[in-house]
């Protein structure tokens, strides 16, 4: 249920567009890239290369981390967790070097609920040019200038407590910020100003089991929201345990919503073409929604369901009708976004130890789609009805961060190095 909204001032229409309307091509703002769904505008990448082949830069990182690096003019910024201190930092490196420019953050000693697969700072930053904002899961949500000074901070939101830890990411669109701040019992949708950071609408959702405990059922969901103009109006598209639903981005207002998703949410929504491709993991389910409804749309605007899929933890791309994906397995998936078919499922495979995939899908304009998986191995492959996979590239450690595109060059985060891959 919505809290009650303070008096806010007249929306800008940059709130109402989609957040790649606003970014620079070159610029990586956020975990999914400026369209908030791992497209991009660029085309001509880098296709083959390796730790030593094709690198403008590599720096040693000081621990293991998931999160995503995003890129912003000259700068590159990645969050960091060092383990035995509490830290929760921010990295920022200069883009064209590697050299390390600033850190900043906060430490955070109380006893945090997590994941051995997942270190702390899993989420990754999200920057619009002027400030960079992070989430630190428990420790709370910060606001750096791009120098690293803090300009606001909410520690007030309560702990996060989940038995697989924590990964949604902020979204900046327009003046708004908004965080999927769970999972767990603590699982409310967050809408702040950017400049504050004051809470201009939330949505608490009904959080459950955390999984440390026997004999309850998980839930979660770690996905990001997903701001789209869907015909007539706005929509910020979220997928809760059980379900897939919207809310009026300047109010908070449920729109819809619509059941059939099962308790494990990993993936970031999508859309295309007037429809939410929403899918779970632990082998749960998918779905596909047609937008733009009022109140429970289950019976009259899901446009298929499918009860269990194949476990994965990385969100997928559309490209032409049809949705790729990597699944925990090591296999990519498409899927006609029409019906839900199954058009292919393929093994990548690569010379480093037999790899899960958990990272996310990055599409380029010319329709190449890039990977990474847990064996340190890199992949580039067609967009298309038939499987073509153009190279793979052996990175010689653990990847669960996605790949980022700024500028022609590719940025990795791996568990030691973060590396600067190609282009200009």
């Amino acid at each position: 249920m919505n809290a009650p909204l303070p008096a806010l001032r007249p929306l800008i229409l940059s709130l109402l567009l989609a957040p790649g309307s606003l970014l620079c091509a070159a610029n990586w703002p956020m975990w999914r890239g400026a369209n908030g769904d791992g497209t991009c505008t660029e085309s001509n990448l880098p296709e083959k290369w390796s730790a030593t082949e094709n690198v403008v830069w590599k720096v040693k990182l000081p621990e293991r981390g998931n999160s995503t690096p995003v890129v912003w003019g000259d700068k590159v910024f990645v969050t960091q967790a060092i383990e035995k201190e509490g830290g929760r930092l921010l990295l920022c490196f200069d883009k064209k070097t590697g050299k390390q420019l600033w850190q900043s953050g906060t430490t955070w000693k109380e006893p945090e609920l997590t994941h051995q697969t997942n270190p702390f700072c899993s989420a990754s930053p999200a920057t619009d040019g002027e400030r960079v904002i992070v989430s630190f899961a428990s420790a709370g949500v910060f606001c750096y200038d791009m120098n690293g000074k803090e300009l606001w901070k909410r520690t007030d939101l309560g702990r996060q407590h989940h038995i697989w830890g924590y990964g949604s990411s902020p979204v900046i669109a327009g003046d708004r910020v908004f965080l999927n701040f769970g999972p767990g019992e603590n699982t409310v949708l967050y809408c702040f100003d950017k400049k504050s950071g004051e809470t201009l609408w939330k949505h608490a959702e009904p959080g459950g089991a955390s999984g440390e405990r026997g004999g309850k059922e998980w839930l979660g969901a770690w996905n990001d929201p997903l701001l789209r103009n869907t015909g007539a109006r706005e929509e910020l598209l979220v997928a809760f345990s059980g379900r897939a639903c919207a809310f009026d981005p300047a109010g908070g207002r449920e729109l819809w919503t619509c059941a059939g998703l099962t308790p494990l949410v990993y993936n970031s929504p999508l859309y295309a073409d007037g429809v939410m491709l929403a899918m779970c993991g632990y082998g749960g389910a998918a779905l596909a929604v047609k937008t733009g409804g009022s109140g429970d749309v289950t019976a009259t605007h899901r446009v298929w369901h499918l009860p269990k899929v194949q476990q994965r933890i990385g969100s997928g791309v559309i490209h032409q009708g049809r949705h790729y994906i990597l699944t925990d397995g090591g296999f990519v998936e498409c899927r006609d976004m029409k019906t839900g078919g199954l058009v292919f499922s393929e093994r990548l495979r690569g010379p480093g130890p037999a790899g899960q995939n958990w990272s996310s899908l990055v599409l380029s304009a010319d329709g190449k789609c890039y990977a990474a998986n847990q064996g340190g191995d890199c992949f580039v492959f067609r967009a298309s009805p038939k499987f073509e996979l153009l190279a793979t590239n052996p990175m010689g450690e653990k990847i669960i961060g996605s790949i980022a595109v700024s500028d022609g060059q590719l940025f990795i985060r791996g568990h030691q190095n973060l590396f600067c891959i190609g282009g200009k």
